[in-house]
């Protein structure tokens, strides 16, 4: 599909950021600091929370309408050629609308995995893997281990590889993967927070910008940001869905049992008013019982639902999470559960998966990511 549209992830430099949880936020902080630097970056993250186009911005402005639709005619024919998935045809087309608009750098986040994903196909400057924890066990392998490993494609011959996991064990195995492909190994301390000001709340955004601090400082010369631009770009750098407070909303795409204890951390250092109600919307093959049992005693109502956009062969039961959870209220048509929620609530939380937050704000006025 590159081939059809000219190699044009050839016309820029990239980073590249892999992990189970944080790759988001450290890919966006990444950005934001050399955008202060005044580079013109690309990003592209994922998944989207209500349109497509949030994936792909430049310089923090979206792809238009008219030029996804254009990208999308041009690679229509190769994506029936080679049965692309959708996330190899997003990919194709981020990196044909970054180079079609002049971004001299790419900032591009791992969708799943990292050997085998469709963005590996860059050669970055710097590549990066976050935190890992269990996910997609059916594509990476049921060990931590095996996903480290899978996670490690990423690093290249010859440049860096930083390295945010906290875990000895698995540092081993992505300093292993590194050495193996003659990547330079370059770990984040454990105990090393960035200390600055930041606008993502919670101690683990203070861990990713200390990885992300740790990407940027790893750039060559010529593209590494003065301290003053990371500490810039960090202070303003925003991220929709990642405890961001609206009002008396708070909406959290944690989706995995890691996500989960980052929010609750949260939810206790910033203590938000009470009565506290949870509207929450989890994958069925998620950890979802594990995950319950983490948000239950932070807050004074518990609502679950299945959000609109999930795929049906991947809802939950909402039968089977109210026998396994006594106290939650089972609501089983979202609009019902995203009204009743609201009911006595001075605090409201959404969360669960990144469909839950997104069919959420789809349905709130004044909440949509993209105007």
């Amino acid at each position: 599909m590159l081939e059809r549209v000219g190699r044009p992830e050839r016309h820029f430099q990239s980073i590249h950021i892999g992990g189970t949880n944080g790759k988001g936020s450290v890919a966006t902080l990444v950005a934001e600091g050399l955008q202060v630097a005044g580079h013109r970056v690309g990003l592209y993250t994922s998944p989207h929370l209500v349109n497509v186009r949030e994936r792909m911005l430049v310089s923090g402005v979206p792809i238009s309408e008219g030029a996804f639709l254009e990208w999308t005619r041009e690679l229509e024919r190769g994506v029936h050629e080679v049965e692309a998935s959708f996330f190899e045809a997003t990919t194709a087309i981020a990196f044909a609308d970054f180079a079609a608009r002049g971004a001299d750098l790419a900032v591009v986040e791992v969708g799943l995995g990292g050997r085998l994903d469709a963005t590996n196909v860059l050669d970055p400057l710097v590549s990066a893997v976050t935190r890992i924890s269990r996910d997609h066990t059916d594509y990476l392998g049921d060990s931590l281990e095996s996903i480290a490993e899978e996670k490690a494609g990423i690093a290249k011959p010859g440049r860096p590889f930083v390295i945010g996991e906290t875990d000895p064990d698995l540092i081993a195995v992505l300093e292993r993967a590194a050495r193996e492909v003659g990547a330079q190994a370059v770990h984040v301390d454990a105990d090393r927070h960035f200390r600055g000001s930041l606008r993502l709340v919670g101690a683990h955004q203070r861990r990713n910008a200390a990885v992300a601090e740790a990407v940027l400082s790893a750039l060559p010369d010529s593209w590494r940001p003065a301290p003053a631009a990371v500490a810039a770009g960090f202070a303003r750098a925003g991220l929709r869905g990642r405890f961001e407070s609206r009002g008396k909303w708070i909406f959290d795409v944690a989706h995995n049992p890691t996500g989960f204890q980052s929010l609750t951390a949260t939810l206790a250092e910033v203590a938000p008013p009470r009565p506290i109600h949870a509207l929450v919307g989890i994958l069925g093959d998620k950890h979802w019982r594990e995950m319950l049992d983490m948000l239950m005693p932070h807050v004074d109502r518990l609502h679950v639902t299945t959000p609109p956009s999930a795929p049906v062969d991947r809802a939950w039961s909402l039968d089977s999470v109210a026998r396994a959870v006594p106290g939650v209220v089972a609501i089983a048509d979202f609009d019902d559960a995203l009204n009743r929620v609201q009911r006595g609530a001075a605090t409201v939380i959404v969360t669960g998966s990144f469909h839950t937050v997104g069919d959420a704000m789809l349905r709130l006025p004044g909440f949509q990511p993209l105007q």
